[in-house]
């Protein structure tokens, strides 16, 4: 039953928050809120890719050469950073995911 209340309560929140928006358009943020809205889409995709790349098994923390997950997220980043290319920086990420993990020999057979 706890599930259930946290689940609509959480429905609750965000059709509200939504809501808002859209039931009041000449709301307007103050600048410093504008400014920081800025910076909630790397927050958020860095909380979900970082602990995948520092706990590859979802346990323990490896940051070793041999943890694929890191040297991909790293080389990732830095294509994603030289290039500004959404698409080469994904095809770069995945291809050398999955060549470090045959190189390491992590693929399951």
């Amino acid at each position: 039953m706890n599930h259930w209340i946290l689940i609509l309560g959480m429905l609750a929140i965000t059709f509200a928050i939504r809501f808002c928006l859209f039931a009041f358009p000449t709301l307007r943020f103050p600048p410093l809120v504008r400014q920081a809205l800025h910076y909630v889409p790397t927050t958020v995709l860095s909380a979900i890719v970082l602990p995948g790349m520092l706990l590859p098994d979802g346990q323990h923390f490896s940051i070793a050469l041999d943890n694929a997950y890191l040297l991909a997220g790293v080389l990732t980043i830095a294509i994603a950073a030289l290039t500004r290319h959404l698409l080469a920086t994904i095809a770069a990420g995945l291809s050398g995911f999955f060549l470090l993990r045959w190189l390491l020999g992590q693929l399951p057979v």
